[in-house]
């Protein structure tokens, strides 16, 4: 399992690299969102709920889950912990998973270049680059106000679902959260026909940088100094970009493709431990002069109902 994990690993990086870093974009306001899903059709009643953050700039959006965000945090400061307080030539980290389910990728859309890049996680972080979507919006008369905002209706079908959205014209921004784009404001609103996916409106702040724009992106990492070293596991948590003055993509980060990524995927479920050492071990990354072993735990869930449905002919 190992030497098949290494080299899925080593051909990744090996047939695509890392990702080209984007030029750097201000980030001028946040809205916030409540998202809830319904992932399970047979219990509907336990819907996945989790607060989400969409970081808008002139040419980029951002859109993650601050629930996830606190997440890694605080499993930052537990790994860093088991760290400190290591038998020396012995390390054993215990990976906790969360006690709910949270979303872990994250969506930058690029709409002047027409593109989204989703970032994943599996130990490293990966990009996978798509088109952005064509909507095919119809714009009603129709007009609401939600938290003071003045918006006006949108429908669409998209990824299988009927989709109403509100916009808001007075907030020149084409993005929305998720994949959701393409109308001439703010996505301040969305739920689909049957309310199993549904994006509600929290909350939006302009944001007033001082700080320059700054070319290069911040490495996102984890650390903990222990005897006879150090570990950094890259991609653990997107914290400081809520505090960046500028959209950045990590460094180091892995361009590949859906499929690429399903894979490494399967071997991370079939052998979570397995999969995290040999990732380390295959970026040079661990502690010099001790073992160091991953002890993990994951949530399992059933999802009979994925935000993107196919089409039905």
């Amino acid at each position: 399992m190992k030497k098949q994990i290494l080299l899925i690993g080593g051909l990744t990086a090996l047939l695509f690299g890392p990702l080209k870093a984007q030029k750097a974009d201000s980030i001028r306001a946040k809205a916030i969102y409540s998202f809830t899903h319904i992932k399970d059709t047979i219990q509907r009643d336990k819907a996945s709920s989790e607060e989400m953050v969409l970081l808008l700039g002139t040419k980029t959006s951002a859109y993650l889950s601050m629930d996830k965000i606190q997440f890694d945090i605080q499993r930052k400061k537990d790994i860093e912990e088991q760290i400190k307080n290591a038998v020396p030539g012995k390390l054993s980290i215990n990976i906790k998973g969360s006690p709910k389910s949270l979303t872990y990728d994250e969506f930058y859309q690029y709409p002047a270049e027409k593109k989204i890049i989703i970032k994943k996680k599996l130990v490293n972080n990966y990009l996978v680059e798509e088109a952005l979507p064509e909507i095919n919006w119809n714009i009603s008369s129709d007009t609401s106000t939600i938290s003071g905002l003045k918006c006006q209706k949108a429908t669409t079908r998209f990824k299988g679902r009927d989709y109403t959205a509100w916009f808001c014209p007075d907030l020149p921004f084409q993005s929305g959260p998720w994949k959701l784009n393409g109308l001439p404001g703010l996505i301040v609103e969305a739920q689909d026909a049957k309310k199993e996916v549904v994006f509600k409106f929290q909350g939006f702040e302009k944001v007033h940088n001082t700080a320059a724009v700054k070319p290069e992106e911040p490495e996102s990492s984890i650390g903990g100094v222990s005897i006879g070293g150090k570990v950094n596991i890259s991609g653990l948590t997107s914290a400081d970009l809520l505090s960046s003055p500028t959209f950045y993509l990590p460094k180091g980060s892995i361009k590949t493709t859906q499929k690429e990524f399903d894979k490494l995927s399967e071997a991370m479920k079939k052998d979570p431990d397995g999969f995290i050492n040999s990732s380390l071990a295959a970026e040079g990354r661990g502690i010099t002069g001790q073992r160091t072993m991953t002890k993990s735990k994951f949530i399992t869930e059933t999802v009979n109902n994925p935000i993107e449905l196919p089409e039905v002919k």
